[in-house]
């Protein structure tokens, strides 16, 4: 009895989430699908998907599982907030832009159609409109109350989650969607990835300099690993400042020196063009044949 008890107080109890296996085997299938079935249809030269395209697929949907399963889910909805916080992360900084990576552009085209679909994703896909839609979910999902009630309501946590996840994936299409022409310039996405690191410091800094309990679900006796509820909010505001930003700002630097340092090892280089041409005998003729014969000088006797 005494077992069983300390059992159910374990954060470390197993817990089987058979919806998110559902969901992670749904996103498995119809991604395989649409590579086996459909691709070979629409794609009359090349490759279906390339190895980066494969790679990025498989990167995104093990961190799907990773955020959503046992134990990473269970520990963020029943006993620390930071756990919480990592969980968001994965789900709408990492994950989202390597989905998008993995999918070409026949498969998006396949998905979103060319009617009214497409055209509202491609509006709510704008910048500004895609970096106010997300920032406001996650404004919103650290409102106390809000969180209190989300993780004892199945219904709501799971809502939540959707929204943040299609709005990250709205916030990624200008970046690294697989509709080209829709991405911003290099230096576009600069800002906007930059502009998209300043807003997550207001929550950051409130949990970070908080004093108390600010999610009360969340002060319980139970503390995994020692924290105290203090310790773990104040690491819940390091991981989405610090965590969210320099994940962001890595990804400026990338751009940068994508952009401006384009052809500077060549520019550099000490060795000889193999592509310039070679100065030949008709060359030099052709030349001196354009230059004027030099006037004999008067020479008055």
């Amino acid at each position: 009895m005494i077992a069983a008890s300390a059992d159910l107080v374990s954060p470390w109890r197993f817990q089987a989430h058979p919806e998110v296996w559902l969901l992670v085997a749904f996103v498995l299938g119809a991604y395989v699908y649409a590579v086996r079935v459909i691709g070979p249809v629409v794609v009359k030269t090349g490759p279906v998907i390339t190895p980066k395209q494969r790679n990025a697929f498989i990167a995104a949907i093990l961190l799907l599982w990773l955020g959503s399963d046992w134990p990473v889910h269970d520990l963020s909805e029943e006993y620390l907030y930071s756990m919480h916080m990592f969980q968001h992360m994965v789900l709408s900084y990492f994950m989202p832009p390597l989905m998008l990576l993995a999918i070409p552009k026949w498969m998006f085209d396949a998905v979103c159609g060319s009617g009214k679909a497409r055209s509202a994703i491609n509006w709510l896909a704008k910048p500004v409109v895609a970096g106010v839609a997300f920032n406001v979910v996650v404004m919103v999902t650290h409102i106390p109350a809000l969180v209190n009630q989300s993780v004892t309501n199945g219904p709501l946590h799971y809502s939540l989650h959707i929204l943040l996840v299609v709005t990250a994936l709205l916030v990624w299409l200008p970046i690294c969607g697989p509709d080209i022409q829709r991405q911003l310039q290099p230096g576009g996405k600069m800002i906007y990835l930059f502009l998209m690191s300043v807003v997550p410091t207001v929550p950051a800094a409130w949990l970070t300099f908080a004093e108390g309990a600010v999610y009360k679900h969340y002060d319980i006796a139970v503390r995994v690993w020692g924290l105290s509820v203090t310790t773990d909010q104040q690491i819940a505001g390091a991981i989405m400042k610090t965590g969210g930003a320099v994940f962001l700002w890595s990804i400026v630097v990338f751009l940068f020196f994508k952009r401006f340092s384009a052809g500077f090892a060549a520019e550099q280089s000490y060795q000889k063009d193999s592509s310039s041409d070679i100065l030949t005998y008709q060359d030099v003729t052709d030349a001196f044949g354009r230059v004027a014969p030099a006037k004999e000088p008067n020479i008055k006797s």
